[in-house]
């Protein structure tokens, strides 16, 4: 039976090898999805509210082997699960990448800003704030990247994680034709 609480994605298919890889060589269940129907299913997810569970509901139009009917729940959350793991790998390198960016951004705004310092000092007239002005861009403009990067670009990823993880659980049921 279908949770009222829970929100369908349904999936229309001739027979099941249809939602996997033909070219994928690897036991059923490690299987990957195959990708007009990843591409399909994440798309749907993504407009269903976050707060609840999700379910994939597949029609098939011919019955499945039994054997391969049983692994369907198994495989699709097997794939999701490494899919969300390669996202929280590719968060854990942007935020070492942020951090290691971090550090060189601030070594290198200190250096402008004491070869600012020397330039007050040293630098005759106008050319003293001059230089004094540009170095101190040029080392916030090298902090642009880190800040891009913990202000911006790990959230999508994040996102895209938490999906994934909700995919790895949804409910997977199988419709079949009778007669």
């Amino acid at each position: 039976m279908i949770s009222p609480e829970s929100n369908r994605i349904e999936v229309r298919l001739r027979e099941l090898p249809q939602l996997f890889n033909s070219m994928d060589p690897s036991p059923f269940v490690d299987r990957d999805l195959d990708e007009a129907a990843e591409e399909f299913i994440v798309t749907w997810a993504r407009e269903l509210p976050h707060q609840s569970e999700l379910e994939l509901v597949i029609h098939l139009a011919t019955a499945p082997v039994p054997e391969r009917a049983v692994g369907v729940e198994e495989a699709v959350h097997h794939y999701f699960a490494s899919r969300a793991e390669i996202k929280r790998r590719e968060l854990r390198q942007l935020l070492r990448r942020g951090r290691l960016s971090l550090l060189i951004g601030l070594l290198f705004m200190g250096i402008c800003v004491a070869l600012g310092e020397l330039a007050l000092r040293t630098l005759p007239g106008g050319w003293n704030n001059f230089a004094e002005v540009s170095l101190s861009i040029v080392g916030w403009v090298a902090l642009w990247r880190p800040l891009e990067i913990y202000l911006y670009d790990w959230w999508p990823i994040r996102g895209d994680q938490r999906l994934l993880e909700r995919l790895s659980r949804m409910r997977v049921q199988l419709i079949v034709p009778t007669g």
